[in-house]
């Protein structure tokens, strides 16, 4: 074999140089900036570099094996064998690890396995996932009728929907005149309460009036203060749990107080425990609980956690339109047997904010098949 180095300015002046010399069935073995010349260092030249490489006795090897156009084997050369036995084993390998993996689903035929799949990529708890997969074979079962794949993919949608209208979907009813909205950091609750304000005020005419316990982050006061400015609502701020107290008594003649609240690490213990000390969660007021849709669905259920310490009304999903992934939202509704109150898809204040209905949420999850 023929090695050669070439340094030329530009790459494609090097290749001229390679063709010309070694001919164009030369290989590039490998290509690299470099800098010469210069003085004392500097104003040194680009150039590039390329090892190029030309062997020449394969095609002699080959002519001299096939004399005749009749065509030979090849003796077995033992390290091919290797080769191909160490090729062959991992596919063995591949294919148990496939079987076993089937295994776990065998008790579903080829559609509802589809189905089956589909619903853990939403995210759904497998159990869960399980559960309406089997209620849906059952009925298929005794109605003794083979049923297309588009007939299966409806009935998973119904058998969603069936499950989800034993919650409640009634929106925020505000049958309270004081409204938490809780919830960790990142997920929109100021945003959220800006829009719940308008919609109010525009529809139902209602006096609103702000308090913010969130003074972790001057941003989060100034943009409440702005949606304040821009509704033309009061708002407060309270640094603990008696300037909470006085705000409520200040407004007590308004239809609804909103609370926003501080958004901090759910994972941190001590933020419930700060909560309760900032603000009364009794029978006099509502509490929301703000999570967002694109978080991963089992840190969802671990937020969850931490706040069902309070007593959670309903919950409110944001960013709905940012994710195709909406098992989250089945998980903890159906799982804990909580009521959806809202959803929200957009930053447009008081627009995307939507109050969502069984079917709505089931077409969603099945949005990927099913046409919404």
């Amino acid at each position: 074999m023929k090695i050669k180095k070439y340094v030329a300015p530009t790459m494609p002046e090097a290749m001229r140089k390679i063709r010309k010399d070694l001919g164009s069935d030369a290989v590039i073995l490998n290509s690299k900036e470099v800098r010469n010349g210069g003085f004392l260092g500097l104003f040194k030249k680009r150039n590039i570099e390329v090892i190029a490489a030309l062997d020449p006795e394969p095609e002699k090897r080959e002519k001299k094996a096939t004399p005749s156009s009749q065509s030979y084997p090849m003796p077995k050369r033992p390290h091919l064998e290797n080769e191909n036995r160490s090729v062959l084993d991992e596919i063995q390998h591949l294919k148990k690890l496939i079987a076993q993996q089937n295994r776990q689903f065998d008790s579903y035929p080829p559609d509802y396995q589809v189905v089956f799949q589909y619903l853990l990529d939403q995210e759904l708890e497998e159990d869960l996932a399980r559960e309406i997969v089997d209620a849906v074979v059952n009925k298929h079962e005794e109605q003794k009728d083979q049923k297309a794949f588009n007939e299966i993919l409806e009935d998973t949608r119904l058998e969603i929907t069936k499950r989800l209208k034993t919650l409640s979907f009634t929106g925020i009813t505000f049958d309270k005149q004081i409204v938490h909205f809780v919830g960790p950091t990142g997920v929109g609750k100021t945003t959220t309460l800006a829009k719940v304000a308008a919609h109010n005020m525009l529809k139902q005419r209602k006096q609103i009036a702000f308090v913010t316990v969130d003074t972790y982050r001057i941003a989060a006061i100034d943009q409440l203060r702005t949606y304040a400015d821009i509704l033309d609502v009061p708002l407060e701020v309270a640094y603990d749990i008696n300037d909470y107290l006085q705000a409520l008594d200040q407004f007590k003649d308004y239809d609804l107080i909103l609370v926003d609240t501080a958004g901090r690490n759910f994972r941190d213990k001590r933020y419930i425990n700060e909560l309760k000390q900032s603000i009364v969660f009794n029978d006099t007021v509502e509490t929301y609980l703000v999570l967002s849709v694109t978080a991963k669905a089992k840190d969802i259920l671990d937020v969850y956690e931490q706040f069902r310490q309070i007593p959670i009304k309903e919950l409110i999903f944001t960013k709905v339109d940012e994710t195709n992934q909406y098992g989250s939202i089945l998980n903890l509704a159906l799982k804990h047997q909580l009521g959806v109150a809202c959803l929200t898809n957009g930053q447009n204040v008081p627009d995307d904010i939507i109050t969502p209905s069984p079917e709505m949420i089931s077409s969603y999850v099945m949005g990927g098949y099913y046409d919404v």
